[in-house]
């Protein structure tokens, strides 16, 4: 009997504990501006837990973030598709997809996002300015973030590594030698259109080699080689772009996420 008393005082401290754990949070505190949540409201919905993944070594790419859309694990490039829709041509070797025959796309299209791309220029290095190292990251066949061997290698400021080709120089340059891996976070938000018209224009942060090389940086419209191409209306998803500039740059470990509003699960 005492054991069953025991047992029954247990169980009523687990549940209150746990009751005390939902409610935990406020209902008579201002409310945030939307009229939807008080501070410390109590019926927000908690995040969702997410693995956050290793990071990468030079010797080894890390593990992607459990909720990320693999792209690119160094075994096959099926999520992606060549030139005119046909088979990629790249070489993959040693965990790497290296540029041959074209560049390549993703097959699925994406909104606002965080991609993770690793790159290696070859190595030695050969050429100079832009004929060293190039290729590039392009966002929605229009918004291209630089990939360049700009490493003790000058060339314009606006088409160095993580450049925003054509309108903005990286702040720092946190380039590594040929050879090395290099690594891009960035986050993109998708322009809207309303009535024909930018309504808010493009958003990239860009990390470099764990450096803050673009903070939020509001581009001017597309990006372009020697232009500089006025905002035209499209959808908000789309796809990411590898670019084969003629040189064996090497990719690895290429993932992405899809960005989410708050609370939204």
């Amino acid at each position: 009997m005492r054991k069953q008393v025991l047992l029954v005082t247990l169980v009523a401290i687990v549940a209150a504990v746990g009751l005390v754990y939902a409610a935990e949070g406020y209902k008579d505190t201002p409310m945030l501006p939307g009229g939807k949540w008080h501070v410390h409201d109590s019926d927000r919905p908690q995040p969702v837990a997410v693995n956050p993944g290793t990071f990468s070594t030079q010797d080894a790419p890390g593990k992607p973030p459990s909720d990320a859309v693999v792209l690119f694990d160094g075994k096959d490039l099926l999520k992606w598709k060549g030139d005119g829709g046909k088979e990629p041509a790249w070489v993959i070797a040693d965990g790497a997809a290296r540029v041959a025959g074209g560049g390549i796309t993703t097959k699925q299209e994406f909104g606002d996002f965080q991609l993770h791309i690793e790159w290696s220029a070859p190595n030695p290095p050969k050429g100079a300015g832009q004929g060293r190292g190039n290729s590039g990251v392009i966002i929605f066949g229009r918004y291209e973030v630089q990939v360049h061997d700009s490493y003790k290698n000058p060339t314009y400021a606006d088409g160095s590594a993580a450049a925003i080709y054509g309108q903005f120089p990286p702040l720092v340059n946190p380039s590594l030698p040929a050879g090395q891996w290099q690594t891009y976070d960035i986050v993109f938000v998708v322009p809207r259109f309303k009535d024909g018209k930018v309504d808010t224009p493009a958003y990239l942060t860009v990390f470099f080699n764990g450096i803050l090389v673009h903070n939020r940086v509001a581009l001017f419209g597309p990006t372009g080689h020697r232009s500089a191409p006025p905002y035209r209306e499209h959808p908000l998803k789309g796809s990411i772009s590898l670019q084969d500039h003629g040189e064996p740059v090497r990719f690895r470990n290429i993932w992405i996420r899809e960005i989410k509003d708050y609370d939204q699960q």
